[in-house]
């Protein structure tokens, strides 16, 4: 039996897409590894959202390319987003590279692994939007927390964006194959449900009903087995009072919502091709928090897109400290090529976008301190994810924490939890981004 091993990249949408490839590979008779040193062949399933992801990208082919020379590898197959764009390019200047599938094709990973195994070339570039949306998976993820992907691809056209183009237009899954995958999940002993699409506020709206499906799909979900459903992400114009309703009276769904902003200058936002501006989105914040009590808020913002004042940044800086955002992701401005943003006239030199980014993460570095600091004589539930050795402490997440992006709870405890144990913990002080705490007793 050959045995192939799989890197994955980029964000949780991608690695929902690994782990269908996977159960198609075992399926057809593969042994999984996780050491590539004894793989026949190797699979990257690559990001290429912006420059730093490609850059990744093709450091891991190249990485994974030398077990060709000094391990048992025979092929390599590459696949995703970076394929999806430069598919062309990997073939002329990759040449260790054997096969290659673009964000269409995965259902032809079992052929690709074939002919890279027999040391053939081979690439599949189906249309994107024909890609399968359905279909089992061997999980990445820990036993408890499972990725739940709702829709594919994107049809917002953000100025700065590429992903329409990797991904292709915003596709919804059918209700009845997403609650017969969820009920799966929940037998097999999943409690966190982490509801991803690129947005999911938008689930439903290209399907034969034409209508806002996802407070309905997020009703049926909270009468299974689970104990967190979680959200990512919202678009800030998308949410609807009936949503907002939904997730403040399902107790199943955690408080904790990924509202992308990206800005609050108006004319910026409109460069981006986005809707609202800082006033809105305030007006938003406030009504969700006055709604949902313990609601915690992340969004994602870029600094240094062409043209942005110093005046547009600073009231950028105002609306942070106002609005307290408990979590914020800031990103520089990356010109990507295929995107209007790019061709923008009024390019921002890095030290600029370099400065911004800085000043906002300090900035937020304040808030999160704060919020941490407020929690402290709390008793919050976490869900314990292991134990730490070098802290000599176990650690977990709150309904505050999502998987990666956020910070952890380290707490002590008599009791030795499993991972996957939800642990009532009293919250004693802050380390950085994450908390410390002791677990209560019953």
């Amino acid at each position: 039996m050959p045995k192939i091993g799989l890197i994955s990249l980029g964000c949780a949408k991608n690695l929902v897409d690994s782990e269908h490839m996977l159960f198609l590979l075992r399926t057809a008779g593969w042994e999984i590894t996780e050491d590539m040193a004894e793989a026949d062949v190797g699979v990257v399933n690559t990001c290429g959202f912006i420059e730093a992801a490609k850059s990744e990208a093709i450091e891991t082919i190249l990485e994974t390319a030398q077990y060709k020379q000094s391990g048992c590898m025979k092929g390599l197959v590459v696949t995703g987003c970076l394929v999806q764009r430069y598919a062309d390019e990997i073939r002329a200047e990759l040449p260790e590279v054997d096969a290659i599938c673009g964000t269409g094709s995965y259902e032809n990973i079992v052929e690709a692994a074939n002919a890279a195994l027999g040391g053939q070339k081979a690439a599949y570039l189906a249309d994107m939007a024909s890609a399968a949306l359905d279909g089992a998976r061997d999980r990445l993820t820990p036993t408890y927390t499972a990725y739940f992907k709702i829709a594919e691809g994107c049809s917002n056209r953000c100025g700065y964006c590429i992903i329409p183009k990797l991904r292709g237009p915003y596709r919804s899954r059918g209700m009845e194959a997403l609650l017969e995958e969820a009920q799966a999940l929940a037998e097999s002993g999943v409690k966190e449900l982490i509801v991803i699409a690129q947005d999911i506020t938008k689930y439903g709206m290209d399907l034969p009903e034409h209508k806002r499906l996802l407070p309905e799909l997020l009703r049926r979900l909270c009468r299974m087995d689970f104990t967190w459903v979680r959200l990512h992400y919202l678009y800030p114009d998308q949410i609807t009072e009936e949503l907002i309703d939904v997730i403040a009276s399902e107790e199943k769904i955690v408080k904790y919502l990924d509202i992308p902003l990206q800005h609050v200058s108006r004319r910026i936002l409109r460069a981006m091709h986005r809707p609202g501006d800082g006033e809105e989105f305030a007006a938003l914040i406030a009504n969700l928090r006055a709604r949902i009590p313990g609601l915690v808020l992340r969004t994602s913002l870029i600094v240094g897109l062409p043209g942005e004042t110093e005046d547009e940044f600073a009231a950028l800086c105002s609306f942070l400290q106002e609005t307290q955002i408990e979590r914020v992701g800031v990103f520089e401005f990356s010109p990507e090529e295929g995107t209007e943003a790019a061709e923008l006239p009024d390019q921002i030199d890095p030290e600029t976008k370099a400065n911004r980014r800085l000043i906002v993460e300090e900035l937020q570095s304040g808030v999160l301190d704060d919020y941490n600091t407020s929690r402290h004589g709390e008793t919050m539930q976490v869900l314990c994810e292991g134990f730490d050795e070098e802290q000599q402490l176990w650690f977990g997440r709150t309904y505050a924490d999502s998987v990666e992006v956020d910070g952890h709870v380290y707490f002590e405890s008599d009791a030795a939890p499993q991972p996957g144990d939800f642990v009532p913990v009293l919250i004693t002080e802050s380390l950085g981004a994450d908390l410390l705490g002791v677990q209560k007793g019953e």
